[in-house]
């Protein structure tokens, strides 16, 4: 694989910024780069935030960052609109730059150790229901190639049959692909370039044994990937979102679906199957059960759902049955005298 492409400083960071600042960063991703073997969309966000660092610093030596010029940086960005969310990243990124310098000698503290973003809203995965699900992979769109809707077909089910990521699928080369009919598995590469081995159900085999009998008629010779767009050559992660949603678009779908909504529908789905949270994260590739974890609320969400619809002591109150409860009210206890008590 060709290394990727070093962007010129001057490119990268606009603002005016003291040198040794600038030649930092670019070591430090060239670390994440080429040791820690980062994915590009990894490397995107980190320098994104890193360049906010840059821009904090100023003309000044990262040196002279301390915890106090970092508070003030997070309290303006979340005052420009950042979120909780993202600016937990961002100080994750900016924690583990000040850690690598210390690692190496070239800082003595970490400006950004005790410091927290501000609380976030958790928010639970968007997941699909099974019902949702199938009806969204039955629906096949008209399509004016038929290799079209056929490749799209199996990218989707191998999407939901494995809880493929999105770069996990673009990525995956045509070798992949006899091994995965004749033992019902595939091999894909992760985040930080780690390889699991995940399942593939009976029905995207067969969605993908169609496609591999119509992928050479679209194919560019001697093109690796097993997926391949119109001209032949590798489908591109943006493309298969277009066509995702375009899909479920035409499907009648009650909410815009994303590829990793599909990750997320098959964790949901594989939780509430079978309880084995650990199996789930396995096949997932998440490094922490903690990831996996957020699913079980997902379960657990659904499950308040049918128990609010179907149980007939579960209706909880509203601000409709309160005004009704208000415009109806219950007749007090009447004492003999016919006056309330």
């Amino acid at each position: 694989m060709p290394a990727a492409r070093r962007p010129a400083p001057s490119k990268q960071y606009a603002a005016p910024s003291h040198p040794d600042n600038v030649a930092a960063l670019q070591a430090y991703l060239d670390f994440l780069t080429y040791e820690r073997r980062q994915s590009s969309h990894t490397l995107s966000s980190y320098r994104r935030d890193l360049a906010r660092l840059l821009a904090a610093a100023g003309e000044a030596p990262f040196a002279r960052l301390d915890a106090l010029a970092i508070r003030r940086q997070v309290a303006l960005l979340h005052g420009q609109g950042l979120s909780g969310r993202s600016l937990a990243r961002l100080l994750s990124a900016w924690r583990g730059f000040f850690h690598w310098r210390q690692l190496r000698g070239e800082a003595t503290a970490n400006p950004c150790v005790g410091i927290k973003a501000p609380k976030r809203e958790k928010r639970l995965p968007d997941a699909l229901s099974v019902d949702e699900t199938r009806g969204l992979l039955r629906h096949a769109p008209d399509e004016d190639d038929a290799r079209l809707a056929c490749r799209d077909q199996a990218m989707f089910e191998l999407f939901y049959s494995s809880g493929l990521r999105l770069a996990e699928l673009a990525g995956l080369n045509l070798d992949a692909l006899e091994p995965l009919l004749r033992e019902g598995e595939v091999e894909v590469l992760g985040k930080r370039s780690k390889t699991r081995l995940v399942p593939v159900g009976r029905v995207a085999q067969e969605a993908l044994s169609e496609w591999k009998t119509l992928r050479g008629s679209l194919a560019a010779p001697e093109e690796t990937a097993l997926f391949v767009s119109r001209l032949g050559t590798r489908i591109s992660m943006r493309m298969i979102q277009k066509r995702l949603a375009r899909y479920a678009l035409l499907a009648g779908a009650r909410v815009r679906v994303h590829p990793h909504m599909l990750r997320h529908s098959f964790a949901s789905h594989l939780l509430q199957s079978s309880g084995d949270l650990r199996a789930v994260q396995d096949m997932l590739g998440h490094a922490s059960i903690a990831s996996t974890q957020v699913y079980t609320h997902l379960d657990f969400q659904r499950l308040s759902q049918v128990y609010d619809q179907a149980h007939p002591r579960a209706h909880r109150h509203t601000a409709a049955s309160d005004a009704e409860r208000e415009e109806k009210p219950e007749s007090l206890p009447q004492s003999k005298s016919g006056k309330a008590d």
